[in-house]
């Protein structure tokens, strides 16, 4: 058995009434199949995506064969086990439109386009734009149109500098990440969607008021990854690779360091697909729950043909 780490999971109770029904908005509206969700209180909601060794989906496992603690104990119960195949995506792409980030603005904006254009599905997904320096902008609302969110994405660049040379100077990363998973993917059914935030950024904020753990939080609670690209070059003297590798590590995304191969980066981006459109779901009760606003960490065994799994690691207790 292998040993996973970083853990995918929404404690669906902290958020909702406990007999609310979760269900995906209506075909006209977004194109989608329905999928519908119910827990109760202290329920915990657990979703990961696993893969064989050459990154193609591992959609057969049983629950049998996995072996789950939750602060070092195995669960009371499970209640429920399924595997979610192409699900739908809902995307926040988030631009970093500070001065730091002059250099690889136009590389950044290529590759978000190229999400936009060529890896959503208008039947079925949606996305926003955001652009951010000390202050966040939505460039572009939800949709599902591709061209709407290209124009969004090429007209990013319109508010950067904004603040430059005032007393507005500044980068806030944490800010913006926190508003986009509690104003954006927090008014949507995100149990019924595989949901990341594509980030582009070198991880260097410096005006957050928002600390980067409780943005990280509320990214957890609405069960949102983040997936974040980092151009240029990287240096010892930098936390913005760390930033960035805790961001996504503890959301249940990934790092991608862009090398300028546009190959490459194809590739990046069908992997975030491969993640959030194959996913298990696992309902369980944890063995204890002290309504304290604890980190609970939570592990995941699985069998050795499990090569890797894109999971979180612990979660949020709720508070009383």
């Amino acid at each position: 058995m292998r040993q996973l780490s970083m853990m995918s999971l929404l404690v669906v109770a902290l958020l909702f009434d406990p007999h609310r029904s979760f269900a995906q908005p209506s075909a006209a509206a977004q194109g989608a199949t329905a999928y519908r969700l119910n827990v109760s209180v202290d329920e915990v909601v657990l979703t990961f995506h696993a893969a064989d060794a050459k990154g193609v989906p591992v959609d057969d496992l049983k629950v049998d064969e996995l072996s789950l603690q939750d602060n070092g104990r195995p669960p009371r119960k499970i209640l429920a086990f399924q595997f979610l195949q192409d699900f739908p995506i809902r995307a926040g792409i988030l631009m970093d439109t500070s001065e730091s980030m002059m250099e690889t603005r136009s590389r950044d904006r290529a590759i978000a386009m190229r999400y936009a254009q060529q890896v959503l599905r208008r039947q079925t997904d949606q996305a926003f734009v955001i652009d951010f320096d000390l202050l966040s902008k939505v460039a572009q609302p939800w949709t599902n149109e591709a061209g709407a969110l290209a124009e969004g994405i090429r007209n990013y660049t319109a508010y950067s500098g904004s603040h430059v040379g005032t007393h507005l100077d500044g980068t806030a990363i944490f800010d913006a990440v926190y508003e986009a998973c509690l104003n954006q993917f927090g008014h949507i059914d995100n149990t019924a969607s595989g949901n990341f935030i594509l980030l582009f950024s070198d991880g260097e904020d410096n005006a957050s008021h928002t600390p980067l753990k409780l943005a990280v939080d509320m990214c957890q609670r609405a069960n949102t990854a983040i997936y974040a690209f980092r151009a240029g070059k990287q240096t010892s003297f930098s936390e913005g690779p760390k930033v960035l590798s805790e961001l996504a590590a503890e959301t249940g995304g990934r790092v991608f360091h862009d090398d300028e191969s546009d190959g490459a980066v194809y590739e990046d981006l069908r992997i975030i697909e491969a993640d959030l459109r194959n996913q298990y779901r696992l309902i369980y009760k944890p063995p204890e729950m002290e309504h304290d606003g604890s980190f609970r960490r939570v592990t995941l065994k699985a069998p050795e043909r499990v090569e890797s799994i894109a999971i979180r690691s612990g979660y949020y207790a709720p508070l009383q």
